[in-house]
């Protein structure tokens, strides 16, 4: 069960961030088809390798096995900049994102 999410959700990320199941391989300091096995169903990552996977997609284990969040970087990114704004601001914003809702 968590093998095919972890290998699908390795792989929605991995597109939203652009980057090549090679070039992941290699920022994670594993061989080139690391991710490519693991997407594959082939090997699971350990431990420590899921969190440098976690590290290199910039979120948190709690964000990665959150499916209900497609793309977590983003919604961070988002959250970081509503905590630069003043209340007004945060206010409309909220407004504006309830009206997209319904």
């Amino acid at each position: 069960m968590y093998e095919k999410f972890l290998s699908e959700r390795i792989a929605q990320l991995r597109a939203i961030k652009g980057a090549s199941a090679r070039d992941m391989s290699l920022s994670i300091g594993q061989n080139e088809n690391y991710i490519n096995h693991i997407e594959n169903g082939k090997s699971m990552p350990s431990m420590q390798v899921f969190f440098y996977i976690c590290e290199y997609f910039g979120i948190t284990p709690k964000e990665f096995f959150d499916d209900s969040t497609k793309n977590p970087v983003l919604i961070q990114a988002v959250v970081d900049d509503l905590k630069c704004i003043d209340e007004k601001q945060l206010v409309s914003i909220h407004e504006i994102v309830n009206g997209l809702k319904r």
